[in-house]
């Protein structure tokens, strides 16, 4: 019998593959404007850059461990006080500064100040457009009140926290909520589950996970036999992590519910 759905946040009930791209789209266009650079190829020159900034500081361990990814970094203020947080949150104004002008040096310029605009620009944008499934309110409604509702979620808790203030209704569904920068290990980390679960009161045969991340939502719950349903809404190719269930669209989450439940 299923008592409570555990649900990750990004891109399962956040579309926030979409948030990041339409900022990087916005902030990208100023460099066109500028210089004349196609926004695509200066999105991926900025995005490369990030990803190897990121890799070369000694929090990335940490980073990696709670799941926090480095276009996060690049609008997280990580106002955290416990474990590496502090160390994020000094990096984070140069870092940012330092991806956006790196890109920009992939195009032979060298406009340091311009990076520093571009790093301002983009935490607007993406606090600025915030995406949200059509469906999640729907799927949430219907389960609010008849299941105990947990939200699990990798990341900074400011992060998170912010991206949950900017769609403020998604909270309201929620009995618990769990993020892994709260907890200290994240997502596939067997033990983040069981800590969902004894938060609920429940027994892994009680509770569904429910994500689009095989490697963090499924492989974890596979890691303590629970339960799970991938959804799949882009149609990627399966890994070898293997989920219980696999979905297109939330909505077809009833009918597994309901047929674990006759």
């Amino acid at each position: 019998m299923i008592k409570g759905i555990i649900f990750d946040l990004d891109d399962t009930l956040l579309w926030d593959q979409k948030s990041v791209k339409v900022a990087f789209e916005n902030t990208c266009k100023l460099v066109e404007k500028k210089y004349g650079i196609q926004p695509e190829a200066f999105e991926e020159a900025v995005r490369n850059a990030a990803r190897e900034l990121y890799a070369s500081y000694d929090t990335y361990e940490f980073t990696q461990l709670i799941g926090i990814n480095p276009f996060e970094g690049l609008w997280g203020n990580f106002l955290e006080e416990h474990a590496d947080f502090p160390k994020m949150r000094a990096n984070s104004s140069s870092y940012r500064k330092n991806a956006w002008t790196l890109g920009l040096k992939a195009f032979g310029i060298d406009d340091p100040e311009f990076g520093h605009v571009l790093a301002e620009t983009f935490p607007e944008e993406r606090k600025g457009n915030p995406y949200v499934y059509e469906e999640t309110f729907q799927v949430l409604d219907a389960l609010k009140g008849k299941y105990q509702l947990l939200l699990l979620t990798n990341g900074s808790p400011d992060l998170q926290h912010t991206k949950l203030s900017i769609t403020p209704e998604i909270k309201e569904y929620f009995d618990q909520i769990l993020i892994s920068g709260d907890f200290g290990k994240g997502k596939p980390d067997p033990t983040i589950f069981e800590h969902a679960l004894s938060l609920m009161n429940l027994s892994k045969d009680e509770a569904l996970m429910v994500g689009d991340n095989l490697m963090t939502d499924i492989l974890g719950s596979n890691r303590i036999g629970m339960k799970n349903v991938w959804i799949n809404r882009h149609h990627k190719e399966r890994n070898e992590v293997i989920p219980t269930y696999e979905i297109t669209h939330l909505e077809e989450l009833f009918g597994i519910i309901d047929s674990l439940n006759l």
